[in-house]
């Protein structure tokens, strides 16, 4: 069983940034993508971005260009980290951190191809 372990989040005000971190517990080698989903009160949880095979990157259209999602790996530990800038209040939600299995390009975003989940951390953006 993989778990997920959330650091970051917090709030900030509308231009700008934060910086979002999840460490996996568990030997992560048999997981090919990992990422960040949000969700936002009132709507469904979205894909923001995710990283697959350590190098390809995902974004979903609203964050292009605002937000940075990177990889690390030491003994074992599997770090994703997301780098938020210019940030809005249309970004304010509950930030997950996701991985799975044999998740394929045309799934990276989607919510229902990972099986382990991070409890969330909250991301507030002020106007």
């Amino acid at each position: 069983q993989v778990q997920l372990m959330e650091a970051g989040g917090g709030s900030a005000p509308t231009g700008g940034s934060l910086r979002l971190s999840c460490a996996a517990s568990r030997n992560t080698e048999n997981t090919n993508c990992m990422g960040w989903f949000r969700q936002a009160p009132g709507k469904e949880r979205e894909g923001v971005a995710v990283i697959c095979g350590g190098r390809a990157t995902y974004y979903a259209d609203s964050v292009k260009g605002r937000f940075t999602i990177s990889q690390s790996q030491d003994n074992a530990k599997n770090t994703v980290s997301l780098q938020m800038n210019s940030l809005k209040p249309e970004d304010t939600a509950m930030y997950y951190c996701a991985t799975g299995k044999r998740i394929t390009v045309a799934k990276a975003l989607d919510e229902e191809a990972y099986a382990y989940w991070g409890q969330g951390t909250q991301v507030t953006v002020s106007s």
